[in-house]
Order: structure tokens, then C-alpha cells, then sequence
């Protein structure tokens, strides 16, 4: 346990200091089997690693999903996404909120990056809440809070980080993330109530739509529809693989900008290589993590935490609340990515030894990263549409955010008093 204890304090220093997750991490995995075995296999763990983590066929998911969503975000169907939810719920009180949350969780259906999403809707759902007066609490407290459904709603980079890390079924991560994503979304809805219900004047009402405006927006948002059902239903029904259905979306989001007229030589190549610079980073932070995962399991550190544990016999649901602590503690002050690539090694053979659904955790790791992009001080989602919109004050998107990370944790509550909430769909899975 002391080497495991030195080697995270290590890590922090590191990070204090700037040192990029991905190197921090990787510097303290290898100087730590250093120390516990020898130079000369520090040396071949990374480059086995390495090796390991370009060459899986499983990782390949990330990239095309990384592709799929860049595509699609230059097919511009986000605006049609939010038009299509405007028409619903623009006539309600604070309805442009609603909106935005909406065809947030639908273009997350399609893109799996919460940063991607909150950035694109703070240049799609901003502009038109700004025109009717939505004070900016609400506005830029809708955008962050709607962009984490982007990684709960399948596809989702965080759950294929999370199934390779565990060799948990990527699929049925996805298909756990369904039932929990529209709670969430209905959730976030209600938390705009209560703020317009609190102050009307945060969210007035629009205009009415007319049936034919409605349907006509509907219809627009047909590929979406077709490319979610397609990827995901092929993965549920196990017509193919979630890289073989990544491949597909990617494949299907390439046709689609096409189709839109959106994509010419110099467009795609920009999409390539945001594709090939995102996929770097986030293999860089995953080899680190790796290194580091490497490390932990030669120390005493997941034995001791085993039989810590097993002290608490038939109330094994305060570790879980305990480890949930822990993940949104550290939300506030840690980067997601890197927090879960740190920790997971740690918990998940805790979580897995008292008994637990692996699937149902990896939905709940995914739930209180979501409460950590939106809750202060380093919450990403929340400097994200700060850099975006920097006329509002970092005050007031806290403010803002504050409500949903509340209607999140009830969402987390509920997910762990009703386990089925995430389990009962990919019990059905072939």
C-alpha cells in the first residue's frame, strides 16, 4: 500500500506542476516497477505497452467514433437537431433550455464527446436564447449540463475507455447507456422548470410553431435517427461488433455529409486530422494510465483494498457510495479522462469482488464524471463554453450549472437504489 500511496502522491506533484496527464502518469508507472522490479523491465512494459495499445483491434472504436462525430458536426446537423426540439418546447417557459438539453442528448447519439457537444451548442443554442432575453445562468448552464449527455448517450468514448480498461462488453455498455440517458435528459428538463418556476423571467416563452413547421423540421432529422438505430440496433440485435458498428457510423456519417454537400478535399482532410490529433491525445493519456495501472498491481494496494472491504460485510452499498464520493470529489479537481484512467484500476476490482454488475458500474463511473464536467473549480464543460462565450462571467455558468449537477445526482441516486435502470436492457442482448 505505502508504494502505491507514494506513487499517487508522485502523480499529483507531477500534475501540480503541469506536467501533462499523459506523461505525468506514464513517468510514475515506470520509475514505480523500476523500483519494484528493475530498469530493465520498466524499459519492456513500455514498449509493450505500446505496442499493444497502437496494434488492438478493439481500440479502433475510438477513432471511428472520434470520425463519426466530426463529420457529422460539419454535416451542421446540430442545427437541425435544435430546430426540431425548438418547435416541440420553444413555446413553453423556458422551452429554448429544454431544447438545447434535448438535441444535446441527440447529437450525443451521434458524436460520444461531452466537449464537442457543449461547444457546438454554445454556437447553435446560445444566439437564439440570447434573442428572447434567457438570462445567461440558464442559457450557459443548459449548454454544459446538456453537453455531458454526450457521453452517456451511445456512442460514448468514456464507456470504450472504461470496457477496455475492465474487458467489460463494449456493447452492452452502450446499450446500459440508453434507459439512464433519457432519465437524465427528462431530469435536466425538470431542473429547467424549477429555475423558470424560481424566476419566469430567466426563461420566457416563444412563439408557437405550427404543425407543418414541426413536421418539416422533424423530417430533418431523419439521418440521425437512421444512424443511431443503425450502429446501435446492429450492436443491440449482434448484426456486428461496436468496432465493426463504429466502422459503420463512420462509414454512414461520411454519406451523409456527402449527401449534405458539406464535405469537399480540403474539408475532409481537416476532419482527418482532427480525428488523427483526438485520437493521439487520448491514446497518449491511455498508454500513461496503463503504465501506471502497471505499477499499482505490484504493490499491495488492490489486496489491502480488498480487505478493507470485506470489514464492511452486508453493507457493501457504503463502499459504492464511498467510491461514488470519491469520483465527484475528484471532479472537481481533476480532468475526467485522466481521473477515470487512474482510478478504475483501483475501484473496479473492489467494485467486482463485493458482487457488483461491471456494467452497472461502468454507467455509474459515467454518471459522476457527467456531475464533474459541470461542477467547479475545474469542471471542462463549464470553461469550454466560457472560452466560447467570453462575455459571461465564470460566476455565472457556475451559478448556472449548479441546479443540474443536482438533477444528475438524483439520476446517480437513482441508478443505485434501481441497479435494473442500466442493467435490464443488455439482458437482452444476443
Amino acid at each position: 500500500m505505502f508504494e502505491a500511496l507514494v506513487g499517487l502522491g508522485a502523480f499529483l506533484a507531477l500534475a501540480f506542476l503541469r506536467v501533462p496527464m499523459a506523461f505525468a502518469m506514464g513517468i510514475v508507472g515506470f520509475c514505480g516497477v523500476w523500483w519494484k522490479l528493475s530498469f530493465n523491465a520498466a524499459s519492456a512494459m513500455i514498449a509493450q505497452i505500446t505496442y499493444e495499445t497502437g496494434m488492438s483491434y478493439t481500440l479502433s472504436v475510438i477513432p471511428l467514433f472520434i470520425l463519426m462525430g466530426n463529420l457529422v458536426v460539419r454535416a451542421r446537423i446540430s442545427d437541425e437537431l435544435f430546430q426540431a426540439a425548438y418547435c416541440y418546447l420553444g413555446h413553453r417557459r423556458g422551452g429554448l433550455a429544454m431544447a438545447t438539453i434535448v438535441s444535446s442528448s441527440g447529437f450525443g447519439a451521434i458524436c460520444g464527446s461531452s466537449i464537442a457537444t457543449a461547444a457546438t451548442f454554445a454556437k447553435v443554442a446560445y444566439p437564439s436564447m440570447q434573442r428572447y432575453h434567457y438570462k445567461d445562468h440558464l442559457a450557459t448552464g443548459a449548454i454544459a449540463a446538456g453537453g455531458t449527455m454526450g457521453i452517456l448517450i451511445p456512442p460514448s468514448v468514456i464507456m470504450v475507455i472504461y470496457g477496455i480498461m475492465t474487458e467489460t462488453s463494449i456493447g452492452k455498455l452502450f446499450i446500459a447507456g440508453i434507459i439512464p440517458g433519457l432519465i437524465a435528459t427528462v431530469l435536466l428538463c425538470l431542473a429547467v422548470k424549477w429555475i423558470t418556476w424560481r424566476d419566469p423571467d430567466a426563461g420566457p416563452a416563444t412563439e408557437p410553431h405550427s404543425w407543418a413547421e414541426t413536421l418539416a423540421a422533424t423530417r430533418k432529422v431523419w439521418p440521425v435517427v437512421a444512424l443511431f438505430a443503425l450502429v446501435i440496433g446492429g450492436i443491440y440485435v449482434g448484426a456486428f461488433t461496436a468496432a465493426e458498428g463504429a466502422g459503420i457510423g463512420a462509414g454512414g456519417a461520411f454519406l451523409f455529409a456527402l449527401f449534405r454537400r458539406t464535405l469537399d478535399i480540403e474539408t475532409l482532410v481537416d476532419v482527418l486530422a482532427e480525428s488523427a490529433r483526438t485520437t493521439s491525445m487520448l491514446f497518449m493519456i491511455l498508454i500513461g494510465a496503463l503504465l501506471f495501472a502497471s505499477f499499482v498491481k505490484y504493490t499491495s494496494m488492490p489486496t489491502d483494498l480488498k480487505s478493507f472491504v470485506s470489514m464492511f460485510g452486508a453493507h457493501s452499498w457504503m463502499v459504492i457510495v464511498a467510491i461514488c464520493a470519491v469520483y465527484i470529489l475528484l471532479g472537481t479537481a481533476m480532468e475526467e479522462l485522466s481521473m477515470i484512467l487512474l482510478t478504475v484500476p483501483l475501484f473496479f476490482p473492489v467494485v467486482t469482488s463485493l458482487g457488483y454488475d461491471p456494467i452497472w458500474f461502468g454507467i455509474v463511473v459515467v454518471l459522476v464524471v457527467q456531475i464533474g464536467m459541470i461542477s467547479p473549480p475545474v469542471g471542462m464543460n463549464i470553461f469550454v463554453v466560457k472560452n466560447l462565450l467570453p462575455h459571461i462571467s465564470i460566476g455565472t455558468i457556475f451559478r448556472g450549472t449548479t441546479p443540474f449537477s443536482v438533477a444528475l445526482i438524483v439520476m446517480l441516486l437513482l441508478l443505485l437504489t434501481f441497479p435494473g435502470i442500466a442493467t435490464w436492457l443488455p439482458g437482452y442482448m444476443k
